[in-house]
């Protein structure tokens, strides 16, 4: 099995940063991707990227075969809550393995949650998205997005063997146009795609990350 790096490797957080200064855009003005509003927030932060990582999803969408859509689950994530959503994490993991020491909660939290320093979601460069048809009912990937790994024993890391057939194909598909556009996934969750972070340029060899961590402009809501 291909070796899975994890956001706690240390190999992602040695990736040197170039922030490139592109802002934060609100996907909802493209258009042409259907948005879920489950993780709607007071001040739509849920809605942003990048130009860039809206850019290559577009282009992702228009790969796809037709009456299949890209459905934007969450984008942009603010550092206090992301902080916030890996505690939590951490927190669970270590009630019920008390016995473990504190870097294999880490690395064991962060199959799941990005470690706060490094995540892409706080960045403006990660996305998580999923597959629908035309009338907004989410096709079968296998798990629910955002499924953990102990909920779904394991079936939310992206090559799962137990998930079924039309499953594996949704997948294969959601892949291939994400992929082709320029995102890299998180093997973990098959949900998760990014472009500019440390984790995309760790994955395709680039010298360094475009997107640090950034925050919402004052004007967005």
């Amino acid at each position: 099995m291909e070796e899975i790096i994890l956001m706690s490797d240390p190999r992602v957080a040695a990736v040197p940063v170039m922030e490139c200064g592109e802002p934060l855009v609100d996907v909802r003005d493209a258009g042409t991707l259907l948005v879920h509003l489950r993780k709607q927030d007071p001040v739509h932060a849920f809605a942003h990227l990048r130009e860039g990582v809206l850019e290559r999803l577009l282009r992702a969408q228009r790969e796809l075969p037709r009456g299949v859509r890209l459905m934007f689950i969450e984008g942009f994530r603010p550092p206090a809550l992301q902080q916030r959503y890996f505690t939590e994490y951490a927190d669970r993991l270590r009630a019920e393995h008390p016995g473990w020491p504190a870097e294999r909660i880490r690395s064991a939290a962060s199959r799941y949650v990005s470690p706060p320093e490094i995540a892409p979601h706080s960045a403006g460069a990660a996305v998580d998205v999923t597959l629908a048809d035309h009338a907004w009912n989410e096709l079968d990937l296998g798990t629910r997005v955002n499924a953990s790994p102990e909920e779904s024993e394991g079936a939310c890391y992206t090559g799962a063997a137990n998930i079924g057939g039309t499953a594996r194909a949704n997948r294969e598909v959601l892949c291939g146009a994400l992929t082709a556009a320029g995102l890299v996934n998180y093997p973990t969750e098959w949900w998760h795609w990014s472009f500019g972070d440390r984790y995309w340029a760790l994955s395709t060899g680039a010298a360094t990350a475009r997107y640090g961590p950034t925050a919402l402009p004052a004007a967005a809501g």
